[in-house]
């Protein structure tokens, strides 16, 4: 099964480069995938759109990895790697820990045992601009949850990270092979 997982920059530290391949172990976590429910709510789609929409969830929580993450590099990261299916299983439980949190994605999946050396086939990171951007979402995620915490919600902080959030997910990833990993520009 081909999986898309989110990740931070750093994770590719751990990556072994031979002449043949870049090799990673994928511990057990979420990533994203395409999925009976994707296909079933996209019936429209074809088979390159649906790996696209997959991979753009899996953007997606890179940037919640990078928001829990003080010290990562300000750039999303999706790893695109092919695991045996037996590796994979339904997400168990919310992404959140709140056992009320039933906005479950359609593309979203558990690897849910250690799968060593898995062969990577590309990586997809923001371009070393995002890291703005990303910034931005950070300091108005901050700033937004500084108003809640006070009981005093404005319009002004959701805006604030709506726009910046806008600007993150209008960014393309760069698409990288395998062979450039070593590569990638770092903010």
């Amino acid at each position: 099964m081909r999986i898309y997982v989110p990740a931070t920059l750093d994770e590719l530290d751990a990556v072994t480069h031979t002449s043949a391949a870049a090799r990673w172990t994928v511990a057990p976590r979420r990533v994203h995938a395409v999925t009976k429910d994707l296909e079933a709510g996209l019936p429209d789609e074809d088979a390159e759109g649906l790996e696209y929409i997959a991979a753009l969830n899996a953007a997606d929580d890179s940037l919640a990895l990078i928001a829990g993450r003080p010290d990562a590099a300000h750039q999303r990261v999706v790893i695109t790697v092919e695991v045996p299916d037996t590796a994979v299983g339904p997400v168990q439980g919310s992404a959140s820990g709140d056992p009320d949190d039933d906005e479950a994605v359609a593309s979203e999946v558990e690897v849910v045992s250690t799968v060593e050396g898995v062969a990577i086939v590309c990586v997809h990171v923001d371009e070393l601009e995002a890291a703005a951007d990303i910034a931005d979402v950070l300091a108005a995620a901050d700033e937004e949850s500084d108003a809640e915490s006070t009981a005093d919600v404005g319009a002004e902080s959701e805006t604030a990270l709506d726009a910046a959030l806008q600007r993150v997910t209008d960014r393309d990833l760069l698409w990288y092979d395998w062979s450039e990993i070593k590569n990638i520009p770092r903010g």
